[in-house]
């Protein structure tokens, strides 16, 4: 793994520039921009001449991954990546960023709710996922469990998948989290292929130093394969972003404003200058 630092910063911080405000209340917290950089690398190598789906994507490693190659940074990564999110003005960012990509990436991002059965036209058509859920403190991992059986449903026989989670060893509940995550791949047909533990760091400010782990799974066994997609069931909703904090938002919708490429004003207000004589 050779390239620029410089470059690739700077190719990332176009990403981050792009991305909407986190909405801490879905759990949506953002990796640092360094670790983008790592992690952007690996998906890109991983997913190499591939076509991968993101289910949810708030931190933009997707676009950051395809940007990379775009700007000569790397010199391989997918043929095509989807979006699939909740979140319409991710969304919205996702596509107006990509069109810029197309001629080294086929672009594509739809709406899209994980309790929600995946749409027949993404099941089983992707090469491989990549997954950063919320991390299942509060509900045994079953928000994780959630997003890894539609990335599961969204590919092919042989597969890969990307699994991102929270991982640190004084932490009890994260290395619970881990290894049912593990066990829910294995029986989905997936081997642990790769792990690289406690590698990534969040702007979060409860817990600044809590890491996330990158899991490579690969399919090994097709008959484990799922061949429908289902509702969550209730049970599965509880605590999905936190104690308390249920699954109850089919989409976050944005707010179409005139003022396209500026701040919404509604999040800020404006004081004239006073005016002097002479």
């Amino acid at each position: 793994m050779t390239f620029d630092l410089r470059n690739a910063i700077n190719a990332i911080s176009d990403v981050v520039q792009n991305r909407p405000p986190p909405l801490r209340e879905f759990d949506q917290i953002y990796m640092k921009v360094a670790d983008m950089v790592i992690q952007a690398e690996y998906v890109a190598r991983v997913f190499d001449n591939k076509s991968v789906v993101f289910v949810g994507d708030g931190d933009g490693i997707a676009l950051s991954a395809a940007h990379l190659k775009a700007q000569g940074v790397i010199e391989y990564g997918p043929k095509s990546i989807t979006l699939l999110d909740f979140d319409e003005r991710i969304v919205t960012s996702f596509r107006r960023f990509g069109e810029k990509l197309r001629d080294s990436v086929d672009i594509f991002a739809y709406l899209y709710n994980v309790a929600d059965p995946l749409p027949r036209q993404h099941f089983g058509v992707y090469d491989g996922f990549h997954i950063n859920p919320p991390w299942g403190a509060s509900n045994g991992g079953e928000s994780v469990t959630a997003f890894l059986e539609r990335g599961s449903q969204a590919t092919k026989e042989k597969s890969l998948g990307i699994v991102v989670i929270a991982d640190d060893p004084d932490l009890p509940w994260t290395q619970s989290v881990l290894r049912d995550t593990q066990a829910r791949a294995m029986e989905l047909g997936y081997l642990v292929a790769e792990m690289q533990p406690q590698l990534h760091l969040y702007h979060l400010d409860d817990n600044p130093d809590l890491r996330s782990c990158s899991c490579l799974f690969r399919r090994v066994d097709a008959m484990c394969m799922e061949t429908t997609s289902e509702p969550l069931s209730n049970s599965r909703l509880r605590n999905f972003y936190g104690r308390e904090s249920p699954l109850r938002v089919k989409y976050v919708r944005e707010r179409v404003t005139l003022n396209t490429g500026r701040e919404s004003d509604r999040l800020y207000t404006l004081e004239s200058l006073e005016v002097r004589n002479g």
